[in-house]
Parts: structure tokens; C-alpha cells; sequence
């Protein structure tokens, strides 16, 4: 209830009147969304990958392409949309595959920014896989520097976090960034 009562202010404060028709129920909506949009604060990995890891003699890379997220960045809470591309090597044990994308999830699902949001994805597929290496890369374009400010529409952002094997070995780095590109 507070948080649409101060959606209510903050449409009052842009000069709309908040009894016309077309906003009567805005600050309901606007504060569910929200609620929505940052639902990965009351989630945690324990709950997202729900035991889904599974004893395997593969130590191969396992490399899951184009996971589409959507977050909100910290800086102007405008939204920034985008793809993952996260890759591990097992080392004993393999997590479901759903599992992954449930991650990138719950961590685009805060108010973010982009370089962490990569690095808290690496860090959290290598807590829950003990893998001997993990790689992600976000390629996103954002609101901010796209609907205010600069206005650039085609820029869009790039980051990366190699951990393990990913980090140490340059075949195995290559390797990972040739199979995304």
C-alpha cells in the first residue's frame, strides 16, 4: 500500500491529475510492476536451483546462449534488456538447465548495474557447480543512455567476468568466446 501511495505523489508531482480515468488505477499497477520487476530481492539461490544439480562425469563446457533479461539500472531505475551467455566446466556435478537462466533471473531481477550483474551470475553458478571454471557475458542496451541523456539508440554494452579455467587458460577463453559470438 505505501508503495502506491507514492507512485499516487509521484504522479501528482509530474503535474497529473491523478483522478482522471486514465490514471485511477496507475499507482496500483505501477507499484505491482515494481514489485515485479525487483522480485529477485526475496529470492535466493538455494530456492532458484532447488536441488537440481546432478552427478556427472562430463567436464566438458556446458555453454547456455542468448538468455534474455530484463533489470532495472540503479543509477535512473530505467530498464536495461539484453542477453547472457553463461558457460561452465563441471567438475563432478552439472545443475538443471532451467537452473541458469533462473539465475540470471533473480539477479536482473534488482536494481543493478550491468558489471555486477555479470560478475554476481559467474560468482553464483560457481558457488552452486564448484565448476572449474565459469564465463559470462551480458550484451545489453540501456534505457538511460538511450531515452534520456546521450540518446544514443544503438549503443549498446558489453561485460564480462571469466573465472577458473576461463581465466587462467586462453584455449578454454577462446573457445567460449568464439561459441558466442
Amino acid at each position: 500500500m505505501a508503495l502506491e501511495q507514492h507512485y499516487t505523489a509521484i504522479l501528482e508531482q509530474l503535474g497529473e491529475d491523478v483522478t482522471r480515468e486514465g490514471l485511477l488505477d496507475t499507482p496500483k499497477r505501477a507499484a505491482k510492476a515494481m514489485q515485479y520487476l525487483c522480485k529477485g530481492y526475496s529470492q535466493t539461490l538455494d530456492e532458484v536451483t532447488n536441488g537440481a544439480l546432478f552427478s556427472s562425469d562430463n567436464s566438458e563446457m556446458v555453454l547456455v546462449r542468448n538468455i534474455e533479461l530484463y533489470s532495472l539500472c540503479e543509477h535512473h531505475m530505467l530498464p536495461f534488456i539484453g542477453k547472457a551467455h553463461v558457460a561452465y566446466l563441471p567438475n563432478g556435478k552439472v545443475l538443471g538447465l532451467s537452473k541458469i537462466a533462473r539465475i540470471v533471473d533473480m539477479y536482473a531481477r534488482r536494481l543493478q548495474i550491468q558489471e555486477n550483474l555479470t560478475r554476481e551470475i559467474a560468482e553464483a553458478i560457481q558457488q552452486v557447480t564448484e565448476a572449474a571454471g565459469v564465463a559470462v557475458v551480458i550484451e545489453a542496451q540501456h534505457m538511460c543512455m538511450m531515452m534520456r541523456g546521450v540518446e544514443k539508440q544503438n549503443s549498446s554494452m558489453v561485460t564480462s567476468v571469466m573465472l577458473g579455467q576461463f581465466r587462467d587458460n586462453p584455449s578454454t577463453r577462446s573457445e567460449f568466446l568464439t561459441l558466442v559470438r
